[in-house]
């Protein structure tokens, strides 16, 4: 991955995640792999914990496992997370969707269509997924899916 390379993507993550997440998420750019389109735009970023991010044809990243750790550790709580009970973890872990009666708190700055890490009460990483609902609606509604689960996280 070329300098030019490194930087685009961290100011894409920056842009999108919030100061400090591209550098979280691709560190120095050593350890990386990028796969590029027949185009040459980066396709997916992966290390070798696993795949970092896919970055979609709107110009959005897409979490993986990996990723979503990294930018739990390099972000305080609330920042991005949606927070699940004991009642949900074994669902979240197997890639099962998050519905709003269980979520237990919520960032209010997520939208609809960001990027989420679905964590439990204790910490613990659950899951990545995108928001299907606002941070604070998360709260309020009894119905509904609150993150469509794209990965879910074994337990360790």
């Amino acid at each position: 991955m070329t300098d030019r390379e490194l930087g685009l993507l961290r100011r894409a993550a920056d842009y999108q995640f919030g100061a400090g997440a591209g550098a979280a998420l691709f560190g120095d750019g050593e350890d990386l792999s990028v796969s590029h389109t027949s185009s040459g735009r980066p396709r997916q970023v992966t290390a070798p914990d696993g795949r970092l991010v896919t970055y979609a044809t709107d110009g959005r990243f897409v979490l993986g496992v990996a990723g979503g750790r990294r930018l739990q550790a390099a972000h305080e709580s609330p920042r991005h997370r949606v927070v699940v009970g004991s009642e949900s973890e074994p669902y979240v872990r197997e890639g099962r969707n998050t519905f709003a009666k269980f979520v237990r708190a919520a960032d209010p700055d997520i939208r609809p269509g960001d990027e989420a890490l679905v964590v439990h009460e204790d910490g613990d990483l659950l899951g990545v997924g995108r928001a299907e609902l606002p941070g604070d609606a998360m709260l309020d509604f009894e119905t509904g899916m609150a993150v469509k689960v794209r990965h879910g996280i074994e337990a360790e």
